[in-house]
């Protein structure tokens, strides 16, 4: 699932190079970090983007029980781990 949020994420961006997905728990969530100045482009107007692309997630999941989340990271808010 992570190649497939990675695929959509990069082809969206003008930074496909900084385009990170992480699996934060295993199996259940996937973080996605893009530069700050791409984060506009991957959340889409009214958030339809981000929201397609958790359908998408979710379709591919082929109805596995309880399925991934995806999160994405506020590029500014990187550095507070």
């Amino acid at each position: 699932m992570k190649e497939l949020i990675r695929f959509i994420a990069q082809e969206l961006v003008e930074h496909p190079d900084e385009v990170e997905v992480r699996e934060v728990e295993a199996g259940s969530r996937l973080e996605l970090r893009v530069a700050d100045d791409d984060l506009g482009r991957i959340i889409g107007r009214k958030g339809r983007t981000a929201q397609a692309m958790r359908t998408l997630l979710k379709a591919a999941e082929g109805g596995r029980r309880g399925g991934f989340a995806l999160d994405i990271v506020d590029p500014s808010e990187s550095g507070a781990e």
